[in-house]
């Protein structure tokens, strides 16, 4: 099997999150594409995030439509800090070493990818696929250093719909009594307006 694993916050998750999964399942030909919504990540821990059981449920939400998609509770479960390296291992126990997996980022974590917990074990462990938009141009020379061979094998960049949509320009929206409409499901929409959150 082919996993690609699509983790954050999802703080809320929008059409962004889900126009890249899509994109990329279809280039990669993956059998599923698994949602982790994140307990605490190591970069946002001076950040306040919303509660899980709203973020878990938002993220259920905007993905039953796809038959393709799934989530699962394994990070906020797990509590304590959201290591990648961490989830990766509990996965292959779960669907077994010769499952392959593949872990979806943006470009600008892709920069920063030598700075992860156990990064080079990770790298070695899992498949990365960066996501670019169109047109926009970067430079991951220093990230292809620092890896070396196992870059060129497990380090993929492709271009991706290119939705300007960010979960800190929807709470923002939300706190100025701004629509909403289009950047998120319609599930997800009626969920935040029922539960009043990013008020």
């Amino acid at each position: 099997m082919k996993i690609g694993i699509m983790g954050g916050t999802f703080d809320p998750i929008h059409l962004g999150h889900l126009a890249t999964a899509e994109a990329v399942r279809e280039l990669f030909a993956l059998d599923e594409i698994l949602f982790i919504p994140a307990a605490r990540p190591p970069h946002k821990l001076d950040k306040h995030v919303t509660d899980e059981r709203h973020r878990l449920a938002m993220t259920t939400l905007a993905t039953r439509s796809n038959k393709f998609f799934r989530v699962s509770d394994m990070e906020l479960k797990r509590k304590g800090l959201s290591y990648t390296f961490d989830t990766m291992n509990e996965l292959h126990k779960i669907f077994g070493t010769a499952t392959e997996l593949f872990f979806i980022i943006g470009a600008d974590s892709l920069a920063d990818l030598s700075k992860w917990h156990a990064a080079r074990e990770l790298v070695a462990k899992c498949h990365f696929i960066a996501t670019t938009r169109q047109g926009v141009e970067a430079d991951f020379s220093a990230v292809e250093n620092f890896f070396g061979a196992a870059a060129k094998e497990h380090i993929h960049r492709v271009t991706t719909p290119g939705l300007e949509i960010s979960s800190t320009d929807i709470r923002e929206k939300i706190k100025l009594g701004r629509s909403i409409k289009y950047l998120v499901p319609e599930a997800v929409e009626d969920y935040i307006l029922t539960e009043r959150l990013y008020l």
